[in-house]
């Protein structure tokens, strides 16, 4: 199977890294890690990776992999990426997104008419390209996968790891990795964290947003 995972300047570097060690770990896979250049990728935060092969040279991935970050922004109008997106898609058998990754998929016109969720602070904005909110962790519909937030990757992983293998193959990929969450806090999500520091995230992240939105929208106008 080969599975290919966009990288771009300012991925979260785990919304990458998590379903990385996993797909990694999927019998008979070839993961390829995809980039405009084969210039090392500089990731928020700082860390730097190296891609294996540019957009333009590309395979045909069995199932593509979108993660997200502060870089995504500029992905929402990045001609070729939306256009390599498009190229793949008819004949993709998975198209995957984690966080605000799946803005991405939506700028590409890849989640019309599709349940898709991606980190909480952008739910809003997966209407502006035809989706509709779906409030879960991990959803499939069709071939479309996508992910909750950063962490959320992992499980989507191990989600494709059941569909593209079995229960069994991802059970044992989620042993071999120990993930067993048990974090000391219960405000990893807005649903249970104290709604006052939900409203303070919110406060911090508002300027940000904004713009965030009027890219989508933008994108949306453009492409959708």
């Amino acid at each position: 199977m080969q599975i290919g995972i966009l990288i771009f300047p300012g991925v979260t570097q785990l919304d990458f890294t998590g379903p990385y060690e996993v797909f990694t770990r999927l019998p008979g896979a070839t993961v390829t890690i995809l980039a405009h250049s084969l210039e090392p990728v500089t990731a928020k935060g700082g860390l730097r990776f190296l891609p294996d092969q540019t957009l333009e040279h590309a395979p045909q991935c069995d199932l593509l992999c979108v993660p997200g970050g502060p870089g995504v922004g500029p992905l929402l109008a990045d001609r070729p990426t939306l256009e390599f997106l498009r190229r793949q898609a008819p004949h993709a058998r998975y198209l995957t997104a984690v966080c605000t990754g799946a803005l991405v998929l939506g700028a590409a016109g890849l989640l019309k008419g599709y349940r898709a969720t991606t980190h909480w602070l952008s739910l809003d904005l997966l209407p502006l390209f035809g989706a509709t909110i779906a409030r879960e962790r991990v959803v499939i519909d069709r071939n479309r996968i996508t992910g909750g937030g950063v962490t959320a990757g992992i499980d989507l992983a191990l989600t494709v790891a059941k569909e593209v293998a079995s229960e069994a193959v991802a059970q044992a990929i989620q042993l071999g990795l120990e993930y067993h969450p048990a974090p000391p806090f219960a405000s990893g999500h807005p649903d249970t964290a104290d709604p006052a520091l939900v409203a303070e995230v919110r406060r911090t992240q508002a300027a940000a947003q904004a713009v965030r939105r009027e890219q989508a929208q933008r994108a949306a106008a453009l492409y959708c």
